[in-house]
């Protein structure tokens, strides 16, 4: 399987989903049903970062790529999440540059940033330290979401940061910033989404977005729309939706 970094580089589709539940059995699940990547969101769960390194010890062995949602851009959260055995991060609010320039910095090594050395999952527990040295600091992914109005105005700064690979909107927060959370109808919302896809289609640069319904239509909506890094859906969605139209189909017959 081509890796991640470069479909990502390439804009070639690359679709995962997130993983909000910490069971490895979900994980395994997920990457088995055969998402190119996981994100394990550290964010908005209760996901331990003792659970988030069994969790991408799994989605490894199972042949997708773990990605970690860090809970925020803060070097020592991301150097952690690392050393666990992410292949990656997505950092959530980058705003400006700086923001960008320090995310990217958290994850690779001096001279080409600032993170500090551990020995852990990631570096074979002390044994492979020098192969994960240059790995690390070529093949890992950075992703910064774009989540707020702020960042849609400085959005060539951000993609012009050396070492982003790739950016992503979550269109909760980005239409919270603009006083209307969850309405993505709002003219104010879609014109920002649209300023977004004309900014990274001058830049060649490539657009995600976290599609929250598991809705196959959408899916392949925004990937004609030039959309390469899908997130799509979540784990409790993917659970709770499927049980729902089961029971509501058997409840309904007589």
């Amino acid at each position: 399987m081509q890796e991640l970094k470069e479909k990502i580089k390439n804009n070639k589709f690359a679709i995962g989903s997130w993983i909000t539940i910490g069971d490895t059995s979900i994980a395994e699940i997920m990457a088995k049903a055969g998402f190119e990547w996981l994100a394990v969101d550290m964010e908005h769960t209760a996901i331990t970062l003792r659970e988030a390194q069994e969790l991408i010890r799994v989605i490894d062995l199972c042949g997708s790529a773990p990605l970690v949602r860090v809970s925020e851009n803060d070097p020592t959260v991301i150097k952690r999440a690392m050393d666990a055995g992410a292949h990656g991060v997505i950092v959530p609010m980058v705003n400006t540059a700086g923001d960008a320039i320090k995310a990217v910095n958290a994850v690779r090594y001096p001279p080409l940033g600032t993170r500090g050395v551990g020995l852990g999952r990631a570096q074979g527990y002390g044994l492979a330290f020098e192969k994960y040295r240059k790995w690390v600091n070529t093949k890992s992914v950075v992703i910064v979401q774009i989540e707020h109005i702020e960042a849609i105005d400085n959005l060539e700064e951000i993609l012009d940061a050396e070492g982003v690979d790739g950016s992503m909107i979550g269109p909760y927060d980005l239409s919270g910033s603009l006083g209307h959370p969850g309405e993505f109808e709002r003219k104010e919302v879609k014109e920002a989404i649209r300023r977004y896809e004309k900014i990274c289609k001058k830049m060649n640069k490539p657009m995600g977005f976290h599609i929250i319904q598991p809705d196959p239509k959408k899916i392949l909506k925004y990937k004609s729309r030039g959309y390469s890094f899908l997130p799509a859906s979540l784990d409790t969605l993917y659970l709770g939706l499927s049980c729902k139209a089961l029971l509501e189909k058997v409840k309904t017959k007589k």
